[in-house]
């Protein structure tokens, strides 16, 4: 619609608003490829200087809702002049524009606020930043069923002259605008009208909620000194047996803590796991509650405007299509990996003297097949933050003539000191955009990593405000949302026009550097994380298109995890790793390692489970008479699953992506097949082939969400049986192969 608010901005990586952008070859558009090379390039003054960016420790305003409430009335005003446009003739030729406006216009607070209230330390911050939020949400709300705006649209798109000056990247923006107003109840009476905009609000409120208690912490556990016999584990199971022994009282042991990793693992006795795994998989009443009136609404909102489920309307424009075709691909997947983890339990219980293979329930997975951590294919040294930094420049350097390059911030201009301020160079248009890294855990900071599009791209000297309404005597009023708007506009070298340039933001929680630890030294899957957030972040900057709706990560929601995922290939090349040296010649003549961990593919079986109860959560099941979210589970675990639900747990209370990814979670596996495909067939023998780095960022990066994704596979991997995206497509996807381990808590 206008945007896609609602739980779309709990993904961290924008609105996914796919189509077309149109078919502009490199030729046509004046670019030269360079010739290829696969030699390493020495880093530049600006790499070194990242080293030290991130691995020295570094030693307020007040909050305010002046800029939501001033670009509320601009966006009103801008309303009023697209509702006008019918009036003139020349006003109908800038409405594709002028809607694409009112987008960015609430979209740059909306962002904005929704990335405070998670990473601003300040209260008074978080709680304006929320005011913001909700008020333009409820405002874009109203947009998405405004009759008025869809019948001027409808008068653009049937009109034969407007629609031939129409190039194609504003045309498929166009139709982005009109298939989400007939999504949103647009042709139904004023009364449901009203209950499309109660469900909308609705789900944002509930979901929020939901969230948020599903990462909140759980009572602790009681384990007896005596359950604590026989630990395998040597360092902390020796401490934790001293300490009972000692006191001779019960340990609490939290659910969720390193403690409770190391029981699930260590124990040989079934009681203590049993415990701990029950203690972090029940739920409160109300946290059940939430997540059925949050499923219950959108299964409402979805018959409200004609769809028989909230997933058959979520697929209808996403790369699967619909529930049927995501069904075919995660039973293919779940009955190949099914078939491999049973092998995989029998051999560990053979590893652990077991007579016959026991009977597996669901505490028992860490003990007999213990998940190993990640590692790097080859041996490496200590890897900073800093160097991290510098090896992912010098390989955007290789890949496409991008560059990453520290600069300075105001003082007000950061939400908080660790913030540090990258500019995105172009080697031929210079600056391009800007990533805010925000990377070290704090008090009240979210968890885990995420990327966060707080502006996108789009061309802005072509916008027209002179020709917007005005209130007399409302200047000072609206002058925050002006002022915070101009800041926006540049000019790019080498090309016509002024543009609004992408800025992200990256939130990790990685340990802080001091002067007493040093750098701040990442292991390995916090190396895959920063690689993966990325792989997001270029797509930003490298999807620079001329209509908001359409940059960078605005995409379909089953294709955006591929530039993340494919990121995390790179670090499977030595070539690769040498980048984060800067004399990697130790590392690059080394042979990888491609070990697997023999029991990865019990999480990926668990994974496509997940995904399928995703869908079950958003089929027409939901408003069934006594649905119950936990005998779904259940069902599900019992007869599709390799180790059965263990009674009196709902873990679906804890699976926070239903809100962010609801009947897309499948996005992350579907990925991943493509991503591991792209990888082996284009970059895997010449990682750092700057002209296969242009062919991927020609042919997919630089169309954002503005073409459709099966072409830009099917043109990448020369692959014209894809190109129609039909239910052959899908089952060849399904038939590739996932080359490595499923992180679905990245996003």
């Amino acid at each position: 619609m206008i945007a896609r608010i609602a739980e779309n901005a709990f993904k961290k990586i924008s609105r996914s608003i796919p189509k077309l952008r149109g078919d502009l070859r490199a030729h046509e558009l004046g670019l030269v490829r360079r010739t290829a090379s696969t030699l390493v390039r020495p880093p530049s003054s600006d790499d070194a200087e990242l080293v030290s960016l991130f691995d020295q420790p570094q030693t307020g305003q007040k909050a305010s809702p002046a800029l939501a409430d001033s670009t509320l009335v601009r966006a009103q005003l801008l309303t009023e002049r697209i509702l006008r446009a019918r009036e003139s003739r020349s006003e109908l030729f800038k409405v594709i524009k002028n809607l694409d406006r009112l987008s960015d216009l609430l979209c740059g607070v909306i962002d904005l606020a929704e990335l405070l209230r998670n990473a601003h330390p300040d209260a008074q911050w978080v709680d304006c930043a929320t005011e913001s939020y909700e008020k333009l949400c409820e405002f874009m709300n109203v947009l998405n069923t405004h009759v008025g705006l869809y019948e001027v649209l409808h008068t653009v798109l049937h009109d034969p002259e407007i629609v031939k000056s129409l190039s194609q990247e504003a045309l498929q923006t166009a139709l982005i605008f009109w298939h989400d107003f007939e999504k949103s109840a647009i042709k139904l009476p004023p009364e449901q009208r009203e209950r499309f905009v109660s469900l909308s609000s609705e789900i944002l409120s509930v979901g929020h909620e939901f969230v948020t208690e599903a990462s909140a912490p759980r009572p602790p556990v009681k384990i007896k000194p005596s359950e604590l016999e026989g630990l395998k584990d040597r360092g902390m199971g020796t401490r934790l047996q001293r300490q009972a022994f000692f006191t001779q009282k019960d340990l609490l042991v939290y659910p969720g803590s390193h403690q409770a990793y190391m029981i699930l693992r260590a124990a040989p006795d079934e009681e203590p796991r049993r415990k701990v795994y029950m203690a972090g998989h029940t739920s409160s009443a109300e946290q059940l509650d939430r997540l059925e009136r949050l499923l219950n609404a959108r299964a409402q909102l979805s018959r409200l405007v004609g769809w028989n489920s909230y997933a058959g309307m979520t697929l209808s424009d996403k790369m699967a299509k619909t529930p049927g075709e995501r069904y075919l691909l995660g039973s293919d997947h779940a009955r190949c990996s099914q078939s491999i983890t049973y092998v995989e339990f029998a051999e560990a219980s053979s590893i652990l003297n077991q007579r016959t293979s026991p009977i597996i329930q669901a505490w028992d997975r860490d003990y007999y097949c213990p998940p190993e951590p990640p590692a790097p294919p080859v041996p490496l040294p200590p890897l900073s933050l800093g160097r991290i930094f510098m090896g992912l420049s010098r390989l955007f350097k290789h890949l496409y003539g991008i560059t990453l390059r520290p600069v300075d911030v105001a003082s007000s201009e950061v939400w908080h000191s660790d913030v540090h301020k990258l500019e995105v160079v172009d080697e031929d248009r210079g600056v391009v955009g800007w990533i805010y890294a925000d990377l070290f855990a704090r008090s009240g900071k979210s968890r885990g990593a995420a990327h966060y599009t707080v502006r996108c791209s789009r061309r802005t000297d072509d916008d027209d405000v002179a020709g917007d309404l005005r209130i007399p005597g409302t200047d000072e009023f609206v002058g925050p949302s002006v002022e915070f708007e101009a800041t926006k506009r540049h000019r790019l070298r080498g090309e016509h026009g002024e543009f609004q340039l992408p800025l992200v933001v990256l939130l990790c929680d990685f340990v802080p550097p001091s002067v007493a630890r040093g750098p701040t030294i990442l292991e390995w899957y916090e190396v895959q994380t920063l690689f993966h957030e990325m792989g997001h972040a270029m797509h930003s900057m490298i999807g620079r298109t001329e209509y908001h709706n359409v940059a960078g990560t605005r995409c379909a929601t089953d294709f955006v995890e591929l530039p993340s995922i494919l990121m995390e290939h790179f670090l499977n090349s030595p070539k690769v790793l040498s980048l984060f040296d800067t004399d990697g010649s130790s590392i690059i003549n080394q042979t990888g390692n491609h070990h697997e961990d023999p029991c990865r593919h019990i999480d990926t079986h668990n994974h496509i489970l997940l995904s399928l109860l995703d869908q079950e959560y958003h089929s027409p099941s939901v408003l069934e008479p006594g649905f119950d979210s936990t005998t779904a589970l259940a069902n599900l675990y019992n007869t599709r699953g390799l180790i059965p639900h263990a009674p009196g747990t709902s873990f679906q209370t804890q699976f926070g992506h239903l809100f962010g990814y609801g009947a897309t979670y499948y996005s992350y596996h579907f990925d991943r097949a493509i991503a591991s495909h792209v990888w082996q067939k284009i970059f895997s023998a010449e990682p750092l082939n700057r002209e296969l780095g242009d062919k991927y960022k020609q042919e997919v990066l630089k169309y954002g969400g503005g073409r459709d994704p099966w072409l830009m596979l099917s043109t990448l991997l020369n692959a014209p049986e894809l190109e129609v995206g039909d239910a052959e497509a899908m089952r060849e996807v399904g038939r590739w192969r996932m080359e490595d381990g499923v992180v679905p808590e990245r996003h």
